[in-house]
């Protein structure tokens, strides 16, 4: 495989002058886009791999069959993939087998591998033709070897921190090579690796050294009218040349390792790179060069390319009478607006010129899985429908196991049911328990549920189709620890008790112990009066945050009243619940974003609690917050009693405002009590 290096000789031969004026029209800018793999990047190299005949091929490598054998894949009593061979003979999908047999006698047909109710596992079976109506067709064997395919891809692609590769199909693969062109650009030419001139990045690039780039086995797309081979190739040719060689190399690697064959299209964008891929088939790849973009589009009818068939290729063809591309291009801009809108009518008169922006998303993990039959004859009760929904279930639950379930790495969160009746569909769907591993039990439950209530709602038999799909898949937790990560065994757990137990031995139990130090300290009244005030203002504010955090999490169970309707025991019983589960003695904590949130929401909070005027401090109290304001007050009097003689005349009457207690003891009785007799 030749390519072309950079020759310094063959620069040097050029005069200074003429070197100067041999200049690219792509920019420093260009080749920094290039390495980011953008859209905008006219450098830019897409390619699209597509296996020859998928089905057909799995079969023949799975049979050892010869490559020029005519095979073809069954499907009860039609045909839906036929290999190159078989279509020599005219032979097209979905031909009735009789006719086929008539047009290619020595052609083998390989029925489709099947499911049947009973058995845990698909299976080709000899005679699954004859029994369209308890088998349903598996194509597992196709997604298995696409994953085989898929993998050898990525391993032979250059190593780049960030491949760009899609799953475009079970057989097709759009890869974006800009970035791994980068790197090998600038190894084969070393002058692009330094800074722009004036480090001005709009600065045009050298023009490449060399003249003449072969092309190898690859099948070239003739370049526009405008344009001729004898022109000097500039860099996006170079790009497209390198894409090439990579290309080559993993057709090679497919080919080697997984026995397949692929044909593959190189472009500036994935729509060309499509319609490149299956130009000429099979095993072979061809070149879409910038240059020989019109004269490529020019073969094709629109509906060809890609996202312009189906609905929006009928309403153009009906609305411009012509599918061609060639007289389409004769439309102008606004009359495309005008009769398909802004925003279709713009894209369709760019796509037709070659010009596609759509990214290449690294798309690989499936987002729901369907298993389906629709029924030749009818069913017709519930029994049947439930043996039919097994199978489902079944062939499901196989791809789930693939998909990484049993180890939690994926998960789905919805199963749809949907059910046909002669020209009516209803569809139902429920949420799969996340409080459970998924096996075939729980979803062939759940199935059976969502089938009941389509039944309710009206009739259900006879049924023409029936399917079953998961969706909604969501990435398990990763580094989770099962219970046995947390205990301790063995040596281990001895070496723990016995650092447990020297602890103990060394732990001081006399009066200099520190609790029994703190305990001492703060037996003295002003010292818990103290406390006691500013434990009453923190939780008060504690506790309203609390309750707005609460409001607003819509989680009021976690915060529980007492009888009085006061909230300084609902934090307490909060921290009682986070000590038991673990936590430290911060057991609510707020981050400072909430709390200053909290913070400036709270005098708003407050205006909506009913309040009081307290007869005593006339300040204004919250009503559910009475009963502890007046045990302050008690509080607060026995501190003052404590201070003053019992016998002071000075003492204030009965009524002067102190709470009863007080009074009592002053030696005043109210009425009602009497004085106790006390011993001296």
């Amino acid at each position: 495989m030749s390519s072309p290096l950079f020759q310094s000789s063959q620069l040097s031969q050029l005069s200074p002058n003429k070197r100067s004026r041999r200049k690219s029209k792509y920019t420093y800018k260009h080749l920094t886009l290039l390495s980011q793999s953008s859209t905008a990047c006219p450098l830019r190299a897409i390619a699209h791999i597509d296996l020859d005949a998928f089905y057909a091929q799995c079969e023949g490598v799975r049979l050892g069959i010869a490559e020029d054998q005519p095979l073809a894949v069954q499907q009860w009593q039609g045909l839906i993939a036929i290999n190159y061979p078989a279509r020599s003979y005219g032979l097209t999908r979905f031909l009735p087998l009789n006719e086929a047999k008539k047009l290619c006698p020595n052609l083998i047909c390989q029925h489709v591998a099947t499911w049947k109710e009973g058995e845990e596992k698909w299976a080709y079976r000899d005679d699954a033709a004859a029994h369209i109506g308890n088998q349903k067709v598996s194509l597992d064997p196709y997604r298995l070897e696409s994953r085989r395919i898929f993998a050898c891809i990525r391993d032979a692609l250059p190593p780049v921190p960030k491949q760009r590769v899609e799953k475009a199909s079970v057989d097709e693969v759009f890869l974006d090579l800009s970035a791994q062109i980068h790197v090998i650009l600038l190894e084969r030419y070393p002058e692009l690796a330094g800074p722009p001139p004036y480090d001005d990045p709009t600065e045009k690039l050298p023009r490449p050294p060399t003249t003449t780039l072969d092309w190898d086995t690859d099948a070239l797309v003739d370049l526009d009218a405008s344009e001729t081979e004898d022109d000097d190739p500039d860099w996006d040719d170079i790009v497209m040349l390198i894409g090439s060689e990579i290309i080559r190399r993993v057709r090679a690697a497919i080919l080697e390792h997984v026995k397949y064959t692929c044909s593959a299209g190189i472009a500036r964008n994935k729509m060309i790179a499509k319609l490149g891929s299956g130009h000429k088939k099979p095993n072979q790849q061809t070149i879409v060069r910038n240059r020989a973009v019109q004269h490529f589009l020019s073969q094709f009818k629109f509906t060809k390319i890609r996202n312009l068939g189906g609905k929006l290729g009928e309403e153009v063809v009906a609305k411009f009478n012509t599918d061609q591309v060639t007289d389409l291009l004769r439309t102008s801009l606004e009359q495309m607006k005008s009769k398909l809108g802004d925003d279709t009518g713009s894209w369709v008169y760019y796509i037709i010129r070659g010009e596609d922006t759509s990214e290449v998303n690294p798309r690989t993990q499936i987002k729901s899985m369907l298993s389906a039959k629709s029924f030749r004859p009818t069913i017709n009760s519930t029994d049947q429908a439930h043996r039919w929904l097994r199978i489902f279930v079944a062939d499901i639950y196989a791809r789930l196991v693939e998909e990484g379930v049993l180890d939690n790495k994926r998960r789905p969160k919805i199963i749809n049911l949907h059910h046909r009746q002669g020209g009516q569909q209803r569809s139902r769907q429920a949420a799969i328990p996340t409080g459970r591993p998924i096996d075939e039990s729980l979803l062939f439950d759940l199935s059976k549920n969502i089938l009941a209530q389509i039944i309710v709602d009206g009739r259900a038999w006879p049924c023409s189709n029936l399917s079953l799909s998961v969706g909604g898949f969501e990435e398990g937790p990763m580094g989770n620890k099962g219970i046995g990560g947390f205990l301790i065994r063995g040596d281990e757990a001895k070496a723990m008790t016995a650092i447990s137990r020297d602890v103990r031995d060394t732990t001081p139990t006399g009066a200099d112990h520190p609790a029994k130090r703190r305990k001492t300290e703060t037996q003295s009244l002003p010292a818990f009066f103290a406390r006691q005030d500013t434990e009453h203002r923190d939780t008060e504010e504690d506790a309203d945050e609390l309750e707005h955090s609460l409001e607003s999490s819509s989680r009021p169970h976690s915060c529980e009243r007492t009888s009085n309707g006061s909230l300084d025991d609902a934090v307490r019983s909060t921290d009682a619940r986070a000590d038991d589960a673990g936590g430290t003695d911060r057991a609510f904590q707020v981050s400072t974003s909430t709390e200053q949130q909290t913070k400036s929401q709270r005098s708003l909070h407050q205006t909506s609690i009913e309040a009081y005027i307290c007869s005593r401090c006339q300040a204004s109290i919250p009503v559910n917050e009475e009963n502890e304001h007046q045990d302050w007050h008690f509080a607060r009097d026995l501190q003052e009693q404590d201070s003053v003689p019992t016998q002071n005349p000075a003492l204030p009457k009965s009524g002067s405002g102190h709470s009863p207690a007080l009074n009592l003891l002053h030696n005043k009785v109210e009425k009602g009590q009497r004085r106790l007799a006390f011993g001296k």
